[in-house]
């Protein structure tokens, strides 16, 4: 499916938190949002999937506006948002964790998703709570795949990952990539987004500052220091 977002402006109250945001990505394609803490990247996402106030502009998946359309609906449309917090319960194992998500139509089993991350089945029967950042990670993102979207929103994957983990993540994210999902990422860890992206965005302030290739954002180290440096 193709996601594509026009012009979109967005309020959290009376804040407004995006400036025109325009962003597309299509199947089989990672597309990396870049930028600072507070730039408006997770604002982006909750905006696609109904939980930020869009006050213009579009969402479109397939040419379907999705503005004005509540959460469960985007989601059954095949829209899945991994939450930076995770999200996870932590009184429930990690098998009644995926099966919170689970639909029967998805495509995605219990099967399917610990072959993606064998991680997983060491510890199906453990407690969300008791699990490492990253094994929380892995669950995060398998629940949300139990959901069977076709677009999949990412926001700060690799925060506070040790760099093994990071790297195992990547060869997980990189086989949904194969898939053929489409995936949106949200990050600040510019090694990792060059690692997996096809195109990149970087925001500030609610703003597309650039639009392209990472080739052509690794060759321009004033924009990287303008607007991703710390």
């Amino acid at each position: 499916m193709t996601l594509e977002l026009r012009e979109l402006h967005a309020v959290y109250g009376k804040s407004r938190v995006l400036h025109g945001v325009t962003l597309r990505a299509t199947p089989g394609e990672v597309v990396c949002l870049l930028g600072r803490n507070g730039a408006g990247k997770s604002s982006t996402l909750r905006a696609i999937v109904g939980l930020v106030e869009i006050t213009s502009g579009e969402v479109r998946l397939d040419g379907r506006s999705l503005r004005g359309l509540p959460t469960h609906a985007i989601a059954r449309l095949g829209i899945g948002l991994v939450p930076e917090d995770r999200r996870i319960f932590a009184d429930l194992s990690v098998v009644e964790n995926l099966a919170v998500g689970a639909r029967a139509d998805s495509g995605w089993t219990l099967e399917r998703v610990f072959g993606l991350f064998p991680k997983l089945v060491q510890l199906a029967r453990q407690r969300g709570g008791s699990l490492s950042g990253g094994e929380q990670q892995m669950l995060t993102i398998a629940r949300t795949l139990m959901t069977g979207p076709r677009v999949l929103l990412l926001d700060e994957p690799s925060e506070g990952l040790a760099p093994v983990v990071v790297q195992a993540l990547a060869d997980n994210i990189a086989a949904l990539k194969r898939q053929g999902l489409t995936i949106v990422m949200a990050e600040q860890n510019v090694k990792f987004a060059r690692r997996l992206a096809d195109r990149a965005y970087i925001i500030e302030k609610g703003q597309i500052r650039f639009d392209g290739s990472m080739a052509a954002l690794d060759a321009d180290e004033s924009l990287r220091r303008a607007y991703l440096a710390v």
